[in-house]
């Protein structure tokens, strides 16, 4: 929810620290591309992060990454929540210098999910309403595409749902779509990472003329089909030439789950972002899940790839927004969340 009472857009840190605000944010995984739509077309999922913000009682910046996998992480003013929240300020001529702030995910670092998606905006969510939530969403879209460098990952966590995307390098816009409710995502995580810098490295310069069409075509296709629910048609609407083939070196046996998915029950199938992690959409209804898990989890495993396999649905909400009153301010962030993590 968004609580717009207590704080002027204008006001001064000496009124924030009055309001005692603790903000818990819950934001949504992502996955980008679905294949042909590189770098515009997003969908979130049901796998959150969860940041919690306030102004410390000890009036000095704490950052507390709880759970694992935090490793490499500062904990310090360089880290990317705080950056971002002081930019949320910034732009609404609100000085905050010092931050309590806590974070606890379920989406894993550097696999493909939108992590650092959901890490901006959340941070730009949790910053926005700790001062009464001066900015519009349309503002903090325009702010994490830039933060990003694309608005496929930060749109679908901030709007939820399939978010179809275009940024010229000064204004992102958007649509979004609801997700037809059949719609069930398998993903298979493989137990390594992989940096969007180097799935980046692995794409040409330059693009033929006519693997440029058929993407065109591809994604078109592909967006009229969520559009209109006619999921029959995913599987020919999902198939990419620009940036799939040449990432399919660094995911052994990603070439075989994309062209043979949709024999074993997949509606279509596509590398999750920048990968590793693999992604088959599939119709709720399905008799065979069980199948369609085992081959993904067994052609890693021919190629001496562990994976997690998880089944998700299409998340419909961006953030999630709880604005806690000092009486309500005892507890950690886990005990708050408890019974909502995976953990």
């Amino acid at each position: 929810m968004r609580d717009r009472e207590g704080l002027n857009p204008t006001g001064s840190s000496k009124d924030c620290v009055t309001n005692n605000r603790r903000i818990i944010v819950k934001v949504p995984a992502s996955t980008a591309n679905l294949g042909p739509g590189f770098d515009t077309l997003g969908m979130a999922l049901s796998l959150y992060s969860w940041i919690e913000m306030s102004v410390p009682r000890t009036g000095e910046t704490v950052i507390d990454l709880v759970g694992d996998g935090w490793a490499g992480i500062p904990l310090d003013k360089s880290n990317l929540i705080y950056k971002v929240a002081q930019l949320v300020f910034a732009e609404a001529g609100v000085e905050v210098r010092e931050l309590y702030i806590a974070m606890y995910s379920d989406i894993p670092l550097t696999r493909g999910l939108g992590s650092s998606a959901t890490a901006i905006v959340g941070a730009l969510a949790a910053a926005n309403a700790l001062i009464g939530s001066p900015l519009s969403d349309d503002r903090l879209f325009q702010i994490a595409t830039k933060l990003e460098g694309h608005p496929d990952n930060v749109g679908a966590s901030l709007f939820g749902g399939i978010v179809v995307s275009a940024w010229d390098g000064k204004r992102a816009e958007m649509v979004r779509l609801e997700p037809h409710s059949d719609l069930e995502v398998l993903v298979a995580i493989p137990a390594f990472q992989l940096s969007t810098e180097k799935a980046r490295d692995a794409l040409p310069s330059q693009i033929v003329r006519t693997d440029a069409v058929f993407n065109v075509a591809s994604s078109s296709l592909l967006v009229a089909a969520l559009a209109s629910g006619n999921l029959e048609l995913l599987g020919y609407a999902m198939r990419d030439r620009i940036h799939q083939p040449y990432r399919a070196a660094l995911i052994p046996g990603m070439t075989e789950i994309l062209d043979k998915a949709t024999d074993y029950g997949a509606l279509g199938a596509a590398l999750s972002g920048a990968g590793p992690t693999l992604l088959a959409l599939v119709d709720t209804n399905s008799l065979r899940k069980a199948e369609l898990e085992r081959f993904l989890v067994r052609t890693l495993a021919k190629e001496g790839i562990q994976a997690e396999t998880m089944w998700l649905k299409p998340c419909g909400a961006g953030p999630q927004i709880s604005v806690l009153q000092d009486r309500e301010t005892g507890g950690s962030l886990l005990e708050r969340i408890k019974g909502e993590v995976k953990a």
